[in-house]
């Protein structure tokens, strides 16, 4: 007789659950539903937009649920019919206890940290941004209080000097997958000694706002340099341009990559600039930030040379 697989209800929204939801199909779970958010209004054209995981559950047949309210009755109600045995949730809403004491088994989240550390909505975004060399992914039971639970598993990666938040975003989705599969035949084979969070060593990791992607010139270079390379690419750390060929309409940049100058090159001001050759030096807090790639407002991403053919540009502010 066929051994019986756990019933999964899902629950995730971006690319970084896909891997996971996968991982589970592929290792033969029975995932009765996934649940993401509604469809959203966007563009121009003002086209629907599905969810990288609801993409993905059509292309595998799954049954999908994308309530507006998760203490709906409707929506209870129907989770109630599953009758699933196990809730996974992955970069999704903050779920009501209603929901999340459901299942008999439980609810496990898998969260991009080793927390408790970089509790919140973007915690790859801050381990690069503070210059961390290393962090990890997290499976915890849910509890009242958002990423408190206990601790289930947990596994490290390193951080490399070269990583940006897209590079350590990509290792921490592929790793959690392996950590979520890990973690459901743990909890299938009753396997699971849960580790309280310290809230000691507890810190956060707020949402990313646009003012957090600001780059302030008179800031050290390696401080500059990490908040460049956890933000990059997405939503990128920006800068406002003063252009010689239009100085009364400065120009907000994006900028993607950046390395801190060696060389014995005299700094100014900072957000001064400096240009060598085909080089794009900016004069920071402490020395030079040397800029390699970066996009103008309504201009595709370029690097440094192809943007100084088209720019005359004085300082950054």
């Amino acid at each position: 007789m066929a051994e019986k697989k756990l019933r999964i209800v899902f629950f995730g929204t971006p690319e970084f659950a896909v891997e996971s939801l996968n991982a589970l199909i592929e290792n033969g779970y029975d995932i009765t539903a996934v649940v993401t958010i509604p469809d959203k209004l966007a563009g121009r054209g003002h086209k629907l937009i599905q969810s990288d995981v609801k993409k993905y559950a059509i292309s595998k047949g799954l049954r999908i649920l994308q309530p507006e309210k998760l203490k709906a009755p409707e929506f209870l109600n129907t989770l109630k019919e599953i009758n699933a045995d196990l809730f996974i949730v992955i970069a999704f809403r903050m779920l009501p206890e209603v929901v999340w004491s459901m299942p008999p088994l439980g609810t496990f989240n898998l969260h991009a940290s080793l927390l408790p550390k970089y509790r919140g909505a973007a915690p790859i975004n801050w381990a690069v941004i503070n210059g961390d060399t290393y962090t990890g992914v997290t499976t915890f039971f849910l509890k009242h209080e958002i990423d408190t639970g206990d601790i289930i598993k947990q596994e490290k990666i390193e951080i490399l000097p070269a990583d940006n938040v897209g590079d350590v975003h990509d290792k921490l989705m592929h790793l959690g997958a392996q950590i979520v599969i890990e973690t459901v035949k743990d909890i299938e084979n009753g396997n699971l000694s849960p580790i309280p969070q310290s809230e000691e060593e507890c810190t956060q990791a707020p949402k990313i706002f646009k003012d957090t992607c600001r780059i302030h010139w008179d800031k050290n270079s390696k401080e500059i340099h990490n908040l460049i390379r956890g933000l990059s690419p997405y939503p990128g750390a920006f800068t406002t341009m003063i252009d010689t060929k239009n100085p009364e309409e400065p120009i907000d940049v994006k900028i993607f990559e950046s390395q801190i100058v060696s060389e014995p090159v005299t700094p100014k001001n900072p957000g001064e600039l400096i240009i060598l050759k085909n080089r794009l030096l900016v004069s920071t807090g402490d020395s030079l930030l040397e800029i390699l790639s970066l996009q103008p407002a309504g201009k595709k991403r370029m690097e440094a040379a192809a943007f100084l053919r088209g720019y005359q540009p004085i300082k950054f502010i």
